[in-house]
C-alpha cells in the first residue's frame, strides 16, 4: 500500500465526458461533468459543469478567460450545491 497508514484507503471512480465549441471569434462553450463514484459509501458525487471561454490578445499576449457555473445533481450528505470558478489563463505558444 501507498501513503500514510492513518489515513483511510479509497476506491473511487473518476469519470469526465464532455462536449465543447469553439466560434470563429475564439469564444468557447462547454459543458462536463467531473463525476466521483465512492465504492466504499456507495455515493456519488455528480457536479454538471457550463463553461463560457473567450481567448483575447493583450499586445502579442494571449490569454483565456474562463468562467464555470457548476450544479450538483448528486452528492454526499453535506455537500454544495453549486460552485462557481473563474479562471485567467496565460497562453505560450511556439
Amino acid at each position: 500500500m501507498a501513503g500514510n497508514d492513518d489515513r483511510p484507503d479509497l476506491s473511487e471512480t473518476f469519470l469526465q465526458p464532455f462536449v465543447s465549441y469553439t466560434s470563429p471569434s475564439a469564444t468557447g462553450i462547454s459543458l462536463n461533468t467531473e463525476s466521483i463514484y465512492d465504492w466504499k459509501s456507495d455515493q456519488w458525487t455528480v457536479p454538471i459543469n457550463l463553461g463560457v471561454s473567450q481567448l483575447v490578445k493583450f499586445g502579442a499576449q494571449p490569454v483565456s478567460f474562463q468562467l464555470i457555473a457548476r450544479k450538483y445533481v448528486e452528492k454526499p450528505a453535506g455537500g454544495p450545491d453549486w460552485g462557481l470558478s473563474f479562471t485567467v489563463t496565460l497562453l505560450f505558444p511556439k
